[in-house]
């Protein structure tokens, strides 16, 4: 499955195992830069590979939009959309 800027995505191997983090931009077929807000912020986010992320096929069009517009995304837009997926 392809990973695009604004999908929600859950780590499967390394330290964060087991969070959901929102794709902020793909480098190449490889690697994408993931945050969620409260353990990668915005300002640093993780460089991780592809075959460690599971994606859950859902996306976050509201930073999608913030994304596409060139709009700031704060950390409290990510803590906000990851909330209903760290209850699961």
């Amino acid at each position: 499955m392809n990973f695009r800027d604004g999908n929600i995505v859950l780590s499967k191997a390394g330290r964060d195992k087991g969070r959901y983090f929102v794709v902020l931009g793909v480098i190449d077929d490889n690697f994408v830069l993931i945050a969620d807000g409260d353990l990668r912020k915005v300002d640093n986010p993780k460089k991780k590979k592809i075959k460690h992320l599971e994606n859950t096929g859902k996306t976050s069009e509201r930073i999608c939009e913030k994304l596409a517009e060139g709009t700031r995304v704060t950390n409290p837009d990510l803590c906000r959309e990851l909330a209903e997926y760290d209850n699961v």
